[in-house]
Formats: C-alpha cells, sequence, structure tokens
C-alpha cells in the first residue's frame, strides 16, 4: 500500500497536494458532493512533513526484500498461523484437530481451499503424496478432486459465491446512502461470513464510499443477547490467545464470500537499533517498561506523549495538523533518550506541537508498523468492501488478529484522537481532519516497499484516512469480542477437555458421582430456577447464596451482595478494597465472573442472565472481584 523511505529522492513519487476528486457517482445527492469534495490537503501536508524530517535524518535505507512466494507457501503460511499446521506435509493428520470442529459452513469452506491448494502444489511439485482434503473433512463417495468439484458441481459453497462474485463485478455499489445518522444492529451472535453468504441470496446493500462528516455516520448498536456483550480484556490470556487463529480464520471466510483476496505480508526484518525509545519494537519497549511497572501494557513514552496532549494540547488550535520544529522535535528525541527513565525530563515547557510531533514520529519509527507488516495490506484493502457494517467486520476481525501490544497501543492512541474529535470547537480538528493526518503514519513505513499503483495515490490516500476514520469514530464496536467466537473458544476448551484421558476407571467413576446433579441440569435446558455459590473470597470468608430464575442478571447479583455486606454485617476480609472515600459502597466498584468449566476466566457483562449461562457452562465457579479500573483505596 502507502509506504516512504527515508531515502528522500522516493518521495517524489508522491503527488503534490490537491483536492480529491468525489469517488461517488453522479447521481448522488449535492450534500453527499460537497462532503467527498472535502480537501485532502492534509494528508499530503503529513506526507511533506514526513518526507523534510526524512531528508533531515539522511539515514540509508534499509528495507527487506519481498520475495514472490511460489505456490502453496501462503497457504502453508496461512494454515500455520491459522492454528492448523498439522494439517501440513506428508504425515498430516486432521483427524485430531479440535479447531476444526468448532468451524462453520463457510469458515470450513474457506479452510478447504486453502488445504486444496497447497495439496496441488505438492502434487506439482513431485513431492511425496499428501493426503487429500476429503480426508479431513470428511467428502466420500466421490473421485473428483475438490479443484474438480469446483468446476462440475452447482452445490459446493465456494462455486456460488464464486458466480455471485462475477455478477457482482458489474454492480454499482456507490448508488445510495446507508441511512446515514440512524441506528442500526450490529450482530455478532452469528459468523460475519455466514451473514455474508445469506446476503448474496438477496440484493447486496451498498452505499457511498466516504462520507467525510462524522455527523453522517450511520449508528450501529449491538443487540445484546441474553449473554451480554464481551470486551477485548473481558477473556484471560489463555482464552485470548485462541482468538486471533479464529478470527483469521473468520475473516478469510468473509474474503472469500466477498470476493476479496486477503493478503498478507511478510514480516520486515529491519537492523537493530541501539536507541532505548525511538525505533525499538514494541515487545522490547514493553519489557523494559515492566521492569519499572509491571502490569504496564502501553509503552510509557508513549503514555506520557498522550498525557502531555490531553492536559495541554487539546485545545491547542490545529493540534496534530501543524508540524512543529524538526530542530526542536529532535533535540526533544536526543533528551528523552537520556532522560526519560532517570525522571529529569520535564514535559512544562515543551511546545505542544513538538509534542505532537514527537508523538507521530514514535509511530512511525517503530521497526514494524503498529497496525503490523503482514496486515497492513489487509488493513488497507477494508477500504475496497462496499458496505459499511461488512467493512466494520473485517476491521474488528483485524483488530482481534493484531498482537496483544499492538493492540493495546493502538487503543491507546484511538482513544486520545477521540478526545482530540470531542474538542473540535476549539482546535478545528474534526474527524476527517484528524483521520487524514494521522493515516500517513500509520499507512506509510519505511520498512516496506513503496508499491502504489500509477494514478491510484489519490484514492488510495483518501482510503486509509477513511480507514482510520472508522478505528475512531467506531473503537467500541472495533474491541467487542464476537459472541461467536466466544462460542468457538468455548468449543474448544470442552473438546480439549474431552481429549485427555484419566487411566484409573475409579476417578471416572468418582467425578461422575460428583458432576450427576450438574450433568442432569445440563441436559434439562428448560429448567425454571437454580440456587447456586457466588464466591469473594478476596473480601469475604462467607459465599453468597443466589437463587436463579429467568430473570436474574449479573447487575442484580451484584446488588444483593452489597445489600447483604451493608445490612449482614458480612466478615469483610479487605473492607478498604470496597469503599469509595465517601464510605458508600457501589456495584460499579465489583465485577462477577466466570471461571472455570469451558472458559478460563469471563468478566461478566452486567445485563448477562446468570440462567442461560448456568446451562452453557454448568461447571463453572462466579467469583466477585473488585474493578482492577478501580484505584485501591489503602
Amino acid at each position: 500500500f502507502l509506504s516512504t523511505r527515508n531515502c528522500p529522492c522516493k518521495m517524489s513519487q508522491l503527488p503534490p497536494k490537491s483536492p480529491l476528486a468525489s469517488p461517488v457517482s453522479e447521481g448522488t445527492n449535492s450534500t453527499v458532493e460537497s462532503l467527498d469534495n472535502l480537501s485532502m490537503d492534509s494528508f499530503w501536508l503529513e506526507v511533506e512533513n514526513i518526507k523534510q524530517s526524512a531528508e533531515a535524518e539522511q539515514e540509508e535505507c534499509s528495507l527487506a526484500d519481498v520475495k514472490t512466494q511460489e505456490e502453496g507457501e501462503a497457504e502453508a503460511e496461512w494454515l500455520q498461523d491459522a492454528g492448523l499446521s498439522d494439517l501440513l506435509g506428508d504425515r498430516a493428520s486432521g483427524n485430531d484437530n479440535v479447531l476444526l470442529s468448532t468451524l462453520t459452513k463457510t469458515q470450513a469452506a474457506a479452510v478447504q481451499r486453502r488445504l486444496d491448494t497447497y495439496s496441488r502444489s505438492r502434487r506439482r511439485k513431485n513431492k511425496h503424496p499428501v493426503r487429500d482434503v476429503r480426508d479431513i473433512f470428511g467428502v466420500v463417495n466421490s473421485e473428483e478432486t475438490a479443484a474438480e468439484k469446483e468446476e462440475s458441481s452447482p452445490d459446493p459453497l465456494w462455486h456460488k459465491l464464486r458466480t455471485s462474485n462475477v455478477q457482482r463485478k458489474t454492480q454499482d455499489y456507490s448508488c445510495t446512502v446507508r441511512n446515514p445518522g440512524k441506528e442500526e444492529m450490529f450482530n455478532m451472535d452469528v459468523a460475519y461470513s455466514e451473514q455474508a453468504a445469506v446476503l448474496l441470496k438477496g440484493s447486496f446493500l451498498s452505499e457511498s464510499r466516504r462520507l467525510k462528516d462524522g455527523n453522517a455516520l450511520t449508528k450501529f448498536k449491538i443487540p445484546k443477547g441474553r449473554l451480554g456483550v464481551t470486551r477485548i480484556g473481558d477473556l484471560s490470556a489463555q482464552d485470548m490467545k485462541k482468538i486471533p487463529t479464529l478470527a483469521l480464520i473468520e475473516l478469510t471466510a468473509l474474503c472469500d464470500v466477498l470476493g476479496f483476496e486477503l493478503k498478507r505480508n511478510k514480516a520486515a526484518k529491519l537492523k537493530t537499533t541501539e536507541k532505548r525509545l525511538f525505533g525499538v519494537p514494541l515487545n522490547t519497549l514493553l519489557e523494559n517498561d515492566q521492569k519499572l511497572l509491571p502490569s504496564t501494557k502501553v509503552p510509557l513514552l508513549l503514555q506520557a506523549l498522550l498525557s502531555c496532549l490531553e492536559k495541554r494540547g487539546l485545545e491547542t488550535e490545529g493540534i496534530l495538523r501543524v508540524s512543529g520544529s524538526q530542530t526542536r522535535i529532535k533535540s526533544l528525541e536526543q533528551k528523552l533518550e537520556r532522560d526519560f527513565y532517570t525522571g529529569l525530563f520535564s514535559w512544562d515547557e515543551v511546545h505542544q506541537n513538538d509534542v505532537s510531533g514527537l508523538l507521530k514520529r514514535f509511530i512511525r519509527e517503530l521497526p514494524a508498523p503498529l497496525l503490523t507488516a503482514e496486515y497492513l495490506p489487509a488493513f488497507a484493502a477494508v477500504q475496497n468492501i462496499p458496505d459499511l457494517k461488512q467493512r466494520l467486520q473485517a476491521l474488528n476481525l483485524l483488530i482481534l488478529i493484531l498482537p496483544e501490544p499492538n493492540r493495546n497501543t493502538l487503543k491507546a492512541l484511538l482513544e486520545f484522537l477521540s478526545k482530540v474529535v470531542a474538542r473540535e470547537n476549539n482546535n478545528k480538528m474534526n474527524l476527517w481532519n484528524v483521520s487524514t493526518v494521522m493515516a500517513p503514519n500509520l499507512f506509510m513505513h519505511k520498512g516496506l516497499p513503496n508499491k502504489i499503483p500509477e494514478g491510484k495515490e489519490k484514492q488510495l490516500a483518501e482510503g486509509a484516512a477513511d480507514v482510520v476514520r472508522m478505528m475512531i469514530h467506531y473503537q467500541d464496536l472495533l474491541w467487542t469480542v464476537s459472541s461467536f467466537l466466544v462460542a468457538q473458544v468455548r468449543k474448544l476448551n470442552e473438546s480439549n477437555s474431552k481429549k485427555y484421558q484419566f487411566c484409573d476407571k475409579r476417578i471416572k467413576n468418582l467425578l461422575r458421582k460428583i458432576h450427576a446433579d450438574k450433568d442432569k441440569v445440563e441436559k434439562n435446558q428448560a429448567e425454571p430456577s437454580k440456587i447456586v455459590k457466588v464466591h469473594a473470597s478476596l473480601l469475604l470468608k462467607e459465599s453468597l447464596e443466589v437463587h436463579l430464575n429467568n430473570a436474574t442478571r449479573v447487575a442484580d447479583v451484584l446488588r444483593q451482595f452489597q445489600k447483604n455486606l451493608c445490612q449482614n454485617g458480612w466478615n469483610i476480609v479487605n473492607t478498604v478494597n470496597l469503599l469509595k472515600c465517601n464510605n458508600s459502597m457501589e456495584c460499579t466498584n465489583l465485577l462477577l465472573y466466570e471461571v472455570g468449566g469451558n472458559i478460563g476466566e469471563h468478566c461478566l457483562d452486567p445485563d448477562t442472565y446468570l440462567l442461560d449461562l448456568y446451562h452453557i457452562n454448568p461447571h463453572a465457579e462466579w467469583i466477585i472481584k473488585q474493578n482492577p479500573s478501580y484505584p485501591r483505596m489503602f
């Protein structure tokens, strides 16, 4: 996509600053036309600033060579990254692969396509025989290969998708505006690829490509089911490790259905730096910071930069857009490298535009892009999906795929950018202004080759800004773990636990007796009520007995817990953790966790209906803990 090198000569390939022609069809209403005619001057001005900074540095280019992959190599990498490496090689066996048993129809089709391509490439190379995809997915009574089935059979899903995609190529996607300003439901219960496959049977909902006015953006609401909504951070680290592979498979399936190729780069290997802050990998920064503060999730330098701007820069007109002095910025960088960890650096006299320049420089100088070298092309390609909801579905999955340090750092940045937009009346930086300024810093990187198709610069520039705009505006939605992915994690955990076999039959019989009652409940999904114990061992010595019915929610249990604390004089282990400064207690200071069974640890939505959850995971324990976002009052 968009990239730049520290060699000044390479930046001359980009066009001069100019307004962007409207990508919307002539038939679109005048309001949309005026919005689409907004200038991209901020984008090109930022590109020019990056060019000048690179010229001042006069650093030698150190680009990674991107080699063309042979047939089957990309598929092999994909299968490995998707947690299906046991399907590769001569002795591959998918019989014991638990992940395959959790996949939806469209997800399984995506895996099958890539396994088929990999298998055919192996045969062409005259390697040892490889297994047919039918051995994995149980296709029997047929002598056709998967490739032959695609051509001959009208039934397989991929045949329908391919013919639908051919028809869709001639369709105009820029003819209507999708209910700007109105609220729509964003379904996370059903896999996105399955939703897209259903849409293929009807008319494809389209919209004008990009609306620059934030007020005209469609408002989406996630409908809360009986099990509530799960945010990133609600799941344990153990369960979150399963999410990226599931999200990669689902994203690939979604792209297959929509007819888009999911392209991924190889990770670029750049020269290491002797610096301590700028140009240092995120993982290294965090490892160093965690020696000082073990709970650090976002680099301390980035936190300091954002904190300084939030305190004194949000009201500054043109913040982020107006460039600071390159000489001062370079001097500040050197002082930070020397004094940041000693605590001797003072932010009091630093000009806010210089701090914003340092912020952008920090992001740009990361050895690998914040959006990762592997998935930067995929983030850029999101702009090509015509439907806004499906663009957001793809972005949601991409964010779940990101490594945790990148995801946490990106979230901290986006939260700050939202605060800038919220002060638009004072700083004159609306959502589109902020997006056009930040897009070059996120999508241009010295470690990636420059492959901008001739004549596509303006289109790609606006597309990059549009992706940044969506990430800022819809970040609450994008940082949600879809219910269908949580359900797949539960299935994975259940299947993994079933694989463990006890050698001693007496132990197995004993466990059957212990869980006999719960097993009966599990079979009887219509049980109207249940009495369970809720533990709070870190807070109380006693457990709380809760009578569950179809209307009992997490919030109700927390209120009951609070009431018993106040009225019954329970023996509180650590009162100070629960009390506010005014000696009053609030449910918002407490959280209920689901622990064990088919989940590692899950912080529950206050609107979760507990009887429904009990039926899904009867072997879990429920534990009340203090909200970690609240400061401990001791």
